[in-house]
């Protein structure tokens, strides 16, 4: 087996925890491959950096907050890499373990004993392909305080049209997310959907929806002189000019997360209690 490694290498007591990981692995006779900024800051370990995307590995430990997930997932999706997700951020949705019980799960995963949960994910286009989403996209204002005049079609229908600062599409795996504080729902991520969340619409009747998955869903701009930004997972960014348009269907890459419990609803009780805050 060979395992990839990825850490928020800004960050002391992840790369901490990547070194241990990583003597613990090779220990165990399991070749690793770690992610060039890891790789840097163990200096012991640079003849083994690879970048992300070009990774070949059965599964990725990846060592961080979601941002860690979304940006490590957002390279290997492709490739069907299940990824492991040890949480050293606030909340951590996306994340499996603590750090904690890092050692101990992972000996399971070694063992054999966990399943791989497949997350659908949100296929983006404007003009061209843009990456995949596995939480949500945000189309915003580049200027603070200003409304974007939007028009949103679900299979060819007009489903709204409205002013706004700003309209999220999120799959199930964002509704925990910024979807959630903007007033939309959370879904199991066992349904099938897509939710659409006006964010702080100038319209009284404009709430959050849910639509099928296998429906396509469009964003017009509409109002002339207005600039946007589509921002996916928070980590790519694509301006959105007057009367474009932007689509959203069912990518056909999903996402692979290593589990070892199926708690979907005590994470949602335990972790937000704190808001993430801790």
């Amino acid at each position: 087996m060979i395992m990839g490694l990825v850490a928020r290498s800004d960050v002391p007591g992840a790369v901490t925890l990547a070194l241990a990981i990583a003597d613990f692995l090779l220990e165990k006779n399991v070749d690793i491959v770690l992610d060039t900024p890891l790789a840097r800051e163990l200096t012991q370990y640079q003849d083994r950096q690879c970048d992300l995307e070009d990774m070949e590995v059965d599964m990725v430990v990846a060592i961080g907050g979601d941002g860690t997930i979304l940006r490590t997932q957002s390279f290997i999706s492709h490739k069907k890499i299940p990824l492991i997700g040890i949480n050293m951020g606030t909340v951590g949705f996306l994340t499996e373990i603590d750090p904690e019980n890092a050692f101990t799960a992972i000996e399971e995963v070694l063992a054999g004993n966990y399943f791989v949960e497949r997350r659908n994910q949100l296929r983006v286009w404007h003009n061209r392909e843009l990456p995949p989403a596995l939480n949500e996209v945000v189309l915003m204002t580049r200027k603070p305080a200003k409304m974007l005049h939007i028009q949103i079609s679900v299979d060819d229908e007009i489903m709204e049209e409205l002013r706004a600062d700003g309209l999220i599409i999120a799959t199930p795996s964002g509704s925990t997310a910024y979807s959630m504080s903007a007033g939309g729902p959370i879904i199991d991520p066992k349904v099938k959907a897509f939710i659409i969340v006006p964010i702080c619409p100038f319209k009284l009747g404009a709430r959050p929806t849910v639509v099928s998955d296998e429906s396509i869903i469009k964003v017009k701009l509409l109002r002339e002189g207005k600039k946007g930004v589509a921002v996916i997972d928070g980590q790519f960014e694509e301006e959105i000019n007057y009367m474009d348009e932007i689509v959203f269907r069912k990518s056909d890459n999903c996402a692979y997360f290593v589990r070892l419990t199926k708690d979907f609803y005590r994470k949602v009780r335990e972790k937000l209690i704190q808001g993430g805050i801790s």
